[in-house]
């Protein structure tokens, strides 16, 4: 089992900047794919970034340039950090963790709580 713990959510302006963690506990952190995934009301959870466990990343189109995964294995922590933030990112953000297969399959078997991140314009 692995737990998660996300933090760092809160209120920002539009441009500003916030930086998520996703602390885990449970079976060794540094061979798990993470995954970072947000729900905005009434729309359907969406892929945002993944980190493979030698530390490959993806995103979805719509944060390139924007936001940036990363993850500290020393800490078992993964980190997403967010800049130039835009209203249509105000959202729940959920970190998940799986298998190394899970960074190209989006089929992730543990999740967090959840943070929410709200930008007002």
């Amino acid at each position: 089992q692995v737990q998660l713990v996300e933090s760092g959510g809160g209120l920002v302006q539009v441009g500003g900047s916030l930086r998520l963690s996703c602390a885990a506990s449970g079976r060794p952190f540094s061979s798990y794919a993470m995954g970072w995934f947000r729900q905005a009301p009434g729309k359907e959870r969406e892929f945002v970034a993944a980190i493979s466990w030698g530390g490959n990343t993806r995103y979805v189109d719509s944060v390139k340039g924007r936001f940036t995964i990363s993850r500290d294995n020393a800490k078992n922590t993964a980190y997403l950090q967010m800049n130039n933030l835009k209203p249509e990112d105000t959202a729940v953000y959920y970190c998940a963790a799986g298998p190394p297969s899970s960074y190209a399959r989006y089929d992730y078997d543990y999740w967090g709580q959840g943070t929410q991140v709200t930008v007002s314009s």
